[in-house]
């Protein structure tokens, strides 16, 4: 039983979820939307468009891009060339020679969207391109999401939060003026260096801010504007077709982000970690008095005695991320392979969504919107069937539903669509799930580095997803059996991670380390049994 001057007991008697953290999870919701914003626009900014070559002799100003006599100006099987011409003025089919072919050099658009497809010219042999902004993005949240999650743990959570996204911000807003090619794959890679740390430290400083038994609803309720901000995203792509005008209409109000330093409050067991003593019992007494509840500083005093006593009883350093490393090897090593598998599914579910048959903005939002329940099974079945189980049983499910869609016709594209969502919404469980318990299985003043570390290696999950769209042109089935596979294996060995449920959320290496007594580690406050998230 712990001490009634531990901070989840004090959290407990002072409003675990109360005016004080319904304002503090009002602005980290803005982080969260524009997050999925930063991470996946460029599904749109650089997305392929239908093609065909512009024939000279027939198209002009009002042709459309289907056209009857596209089938003796055009082979069949091909976008990129075109049946030779006797005469430049004639468009009939005597004029083609369709036992020849050559390149073109200029192209027709079906849609009515402009993106660095036609600004840059990138077609045929060169689409490859627009699959590599993707995978570039995704480099620079390798690189960047450590960095973010050493920031996180040194400077504070607030600081790394604010200054992602307003260096995001500007990188977008340039990125939108871009001359060249090089120039947007440049800034797009900033982009997702500065912005890759804004999930984890809204989730960090979420599941740090509640009391235990609010900390699953809270987060998973804050989570949602993850898929909000895919929704936007996909709402505004529909309506605003050119590349440059959607970057800035969606980048230029995340400089909000500016006066995140100022109105956000630093995580109190951050601050603690640090021994920032006076600032951690400013901010509790000022929840405190926004949640209307009394609060003695003789138990804030213990508190912060209780917390000194148990830093340098364990001898830790403030960051000790060499011992970490050491000590949770495997655990590091299982949780990165969870997290590559989770993302690269997660990811590339949505990148694909936008070739299946229909509206590919239309898709791409009801595969954002099968996000939000997604988000909330978790509440239901984490403390009931423990982190494990549930994180291995969403995988499985993820894995069996996205393999069905590789047996299914392309003509019945409502059953694909279903089974699509279905394996969406799985894998949006489970990633929600590895989020809790990646934080609940590493201590504090390591939580965010390790966190980090092992999102780090879920990158090379969405370096990948950005190519399968490329990958189905020549194999459709490829993409699925990549997801499939990856989604079982992983889910299984899953299975080998200490649970965590009803264990008090650890401070200390120690604490961390000695999570598999569970049993041992379950506490009660206020005489009420805390389920600890």
């Amino acid at each position: 039983m712990t001490d009634n001057w531990s901070l989840d007991s004090i959290l407990t008697d002072i409003g675990q979820f109360g005016n004080y953290q319904i304002k503090n999870y009002m602005l980290l919701s803005i982080p969260m939307t524009f997050n999925a914003i930063f991470s996946l626009t460029y599904i749109f900014t650089a997305g392929s468009v239908k093609y065909r070559c512009n024939i000279t002799e027939c198209d002009s100003l009002t042709t459309q891009y289907h056209e009857p006599w596209i089938n003796f100006t055009i082979p069949a099987d091909s976008q990129c060339s075109k049946y030779p011409s006797y005469d430049l003025n004639s468009c009939t089919s005597q004029n083609f020679d369709s036992e020849a072919s050559e390149k073109c050099s200029d192209f027709k658009i079906a849609d009515k969207e402009y993106t660095i497809s036609q600004e840059f010219n990138i077609f045929c042999k060169d689409e490859w391109k627009l699959s590599f902004v993707g995978t570039i993005n995704n480099i620079g949240q390798f690189i960047g999401i450590p960095i973010g999650g050493y920031i996180s743990d040194k400077y504070g959570r607030r600081i790394a939060l604010a200054f992602g996204g307003v260096f995001s911000a500007i990188m977008g807003i340039i990125r939108s003026f871009s001359v060249s090619y090089e120039m947007f794959l440049v800034f797009e890679f900033l982009d997702a260096a500065t912005s890759s740390t804004l999930y984890a430290s809204v989730f960090i400083l979420g599941i740090e801010l509640v009391g235990p038994k609010k900390r699953v609803i809270a987060c998973c309720f804050l989570t949602i504007f993850y898929a909000v901000g895919e929704i936007l995203l996909g709402i505004a792509a529909m309506y605003i077709t050119n590349w440059r005008v959607l970057l800035r209409v969606l980048y230029i109000p995340a400089l909000i982000h500016i006066f995140y330093t100022c109105v956000l409050e630093e995580s109190v067991r951050w601050l603690l970690s640090q021994q920032k003593n006076e600032e951690a019992a400013s901010t509790l007494e000022k929840a405190a008095r926004m949640n209307k509840k009394p609060l003695n500083r003789n138990v804030i005093d213990k508190l912060i005695k209780s917390n000194d006593d148990k830093l340098n009883c364990n001898a830790e350093e403030k960051f000790p991320i060499t011992k970490a490393l050491r000590k949770f090897s495997w655990r590091i090593i299982n949780c990165s392979l969870c997290w590559f598998t989770n993302v690269l599914v997660y990811y590339g579910l949505s990148l694909n969504s936008v070739l299946l048959s229909g509206d590919k903005y239309i898709n791409f939002i009801l595969i954002s919107a099968v996000e939000i329940p997604g988000f909330f099974l978790p509440v239901l079945i984490m403390d009931r069937y423990g982190r494990r189980y549930s994180l291995f049983a969403c995988m499985l499910v993820s894995g069996i539903t996205i393999a069905v869609t590789i047996f299914l016709d392309e003509s019945r594209t409502i059953l694909n669509l279903i089974f699509f969502l279905v394996g969406k919404f799985s894998i949006t469980s489970s990633f929600q799930i590895l989020y809790f318990y990646t934080a609940e299985i590493f201590p504090t003043n390591v939580r965010h580095t390790l966190l980090s570390f092992c999102s780090m290696f879920g990158r090379f999950g969405s370096m990948i997803a950005p190519m399968t769209p490329y990958l189905a042109k020549y194999f459709p089935s490829a993409p699925s059996i990549l997801f499939s596979s990856c989604a079982v294996i992983s889910g299984i060995l899953s299975l080998t991670i200490p649970e965590t449920t009803e264990t008090i959320l650890p401070s200390t290496i120690d604490e961390a380390e000695n999570l598999t007594n569970k049993s041992e580690d379950t506490y009660t406050a206020n005489d009420e049994r805390i389920e600890v998230a």
